[in-house]
């Protein structure tokens, strides 16, 4: 429904315009910083909006600025552009025509809706300071958020606040769901490598079997959340590869494992980086072969602040048919969007993406696809939560 009182939402006409540019994102995805296609028509399309547009920045990412009336506080809102590297299994009239590359997580969707919003908001001239449309590769790998603030992304373009949304299948259409605090996890990925002395499969005992260390460590590793991580805290420890290079008659020389870890406080990060060192390295003595550890961060957690939170579930409960979760809790899930929230103060919320067997299909699974009647409730949150940032007299 629309709400004409306001102009809040977007019009058929704007609608149907937007459902166009989300099957044309679709039909040409990129993956990582390679999302040359998706920032050119993004930047066409806010320079149709005479909004200031700068592109290149952390190198494939755009900003798109728009200033109302004389106020000096300013907020970026952030989509992201890339896609994912698998192939896609669904098969609509706008399928991906990149081999093995389709928009798996509904990045197309978040694009389509922050345009929406510099259009409306561009039109309707409702807020007084600044908005910046910050368009972002690379969001799949850990990586684009970083490279634009390294870039000087809060540098270049002032920002008092800063803002993303993010859909999630299995969410009715119009749900907000907000959570206060640490909301989506940090990831962090190891590779363990054990290095022996390999040999026949008919004589081990002239070998250094790291196999069987290998298998000992899988099995150790299991028990850094058990017993050493708080039942109160949230933790997991996965892994999942498990490389040698034996063969059938051949007991390896090398085994190298590989895995991801989850969490959401520094606490639990520490802890699993300890305790794994000391579990590998107790087993590899014990065997006779060497190892090393290699671990690294690869995704912030996500914390939203409180104030910030509350507020903008105030502002989506105004949205007609919405209905919102002020505390929806954690998510195992991670989201690059963290790096952001390390630097300003902001908020994520997650938004429906519907019901049913296709709209329901989980992110990242071949047959997902954004539901495009999810766009008006994306476009009218950001139109409406910049209205309340930015409304003229309000907080400096």
């Amino acid at each position: 429904m629309t709400d004409n009182r306001t102009g809040a939402r977007p019009d058929g006409a704007l609608l149907a315009d937007l459902i166009a540019l989300r099957h044309d994102l679709h039909r040409h995805p990129g993956v990582g910083f390679d999302v040359a296609w998706a920032a050119s028509r993004v930047k066409a399309e806010l320079e149709q909006d005479r909004l200031s547009v700068t592109d290149g920045i952390g190198r494939s990412g755009v900003v798109g600025s728009l200033t109302m009336g004389k106020g000096t506080r300013s907020i970026a809102l952030r989509a992201d552009l890339d896609a994912l590297p698998i192939t896609e299994a669904g098969n609509p009239e706008y399928r991906s025509q990149v081999p093995s590359a389709f928009h798996g997580c509904g990045h197309d969707g978040h694009t389509a809706m922050l345009v929406g919003a510099a259009r409306l908001l561009s039109r309707r001239g409702s807020f007084d300071g600044t908005v910046h449309f910050v368009f972002q590769p690379a969001e799949e790998h850990g990586e684009g958020a970083l490279a634009m603030i390294e870039d000087g992304l809060f540098d270049r373009f002032a920002t008092d606040a800063v803002f993303g949304l993010h859909n999630l299948p299995g969410l009715p259409v119009g749900t907000f769901a907000f959570q206060p605090g640490p909301m989506a996890a940090f990831e962090e990925t190891f590779e363990i490598v054990l290095t022996g002395k390999g040999g026949h499969a008919s004589m081990p005992e002239l070998t250094a079997d790291p196999m069987v260390a290998g298998a000992e460590v899988v099995t150790a590793l299991q028990t850094i959340v058990s017993r050493a991580v708080p039942p109160s805290e949230h933790a997991v420890v996965s892994i999942t590869e498990f490389i040698t290079d034996g063969a059938r008659n051949i007991i390896p020389s090398v085994v190298t494992i590989s895995g991801d870890v989850r969490g959401f406080t520094e606490a639990v990060s520490s802890t699993v980086r300890q305790r794994m060192g000391r579990i590998v390295a107790g087993i590899a003595q014990s065997y006779g072969v060497e190892a090393t550890v290699r671990y690294q961060r690869a995704f912030e957690p996500v914390v939203n602040d409180p104030y910030e939170t509350s507020r903008a579930a105030d502002v989506a409960a105004t949205i007609d048919g919405a209905t919102v979760h002020r505390k929806w809790g954690r998510v195992g899930f991670s989201e690059d969007f963290g790096q952001m929230l390390d630097r300003r103060p902001g908020t994520m919320v997650l938004m429906g993406n519907g019901e049913g067997d296709i709209h329901a299909a989980q992110l990242h699974n071949p047959n997902y696809d954004f539901n495009d009647e999810a766009l008006p409730y994306g476009v009218e949150y950001w139109v409406r939560l910049v209205e309340n940032q930015l409304k003229p007299g309000g907080r400096p």
